[in-house]
């Protein structure tokens, strides 16, 4: 199962974007909230799931939306099961790690 990967480099930051494959260029919503999986954010490499783990290493900034992905991140204990927000049943977690 593969999903999309795009690493930003700005300002000393490192931000990965990932999403499921198939979520790519949707729009959730559910109330007053609103997800959209923007390929211009996310399109990036398509990868297995399994290489988003060297990614968390080194990012400082995460955004993950989409089964496969937050599921992979929980399973490393990037993100707490219990903090994923889903909007129309997709799951959708951030994470911004402090550097001190």
């Amino acid at each position: 199962m593969r999903i999309y990967v795009k690493v930003y480099h700005v300002q000393g930051e490192v931000l990965v974007a990932a999403c499921d494959e198939e979520l790519l260029g949707k729009t959730f919503r559910e109330g007053e909230l609103k997800l959209e999986v923007k390929e211009r954010f996310y399109k990036g490499e398509l990868v297995e799931a399994d290489e988003l783990g060297k990614l968390l290493e080194k990012a400082t900034i995460v955004n993950l939306t989409g089964e496969r992905c937050v599921d992979k991140a929980i399973e490393l204990g990037y993100v707490d099961a219990d903090r994923v927000l889903r909007i129309q049943g997709v799951p959708h977690a951030q994470i911004a790690k402090m550097i001190w």
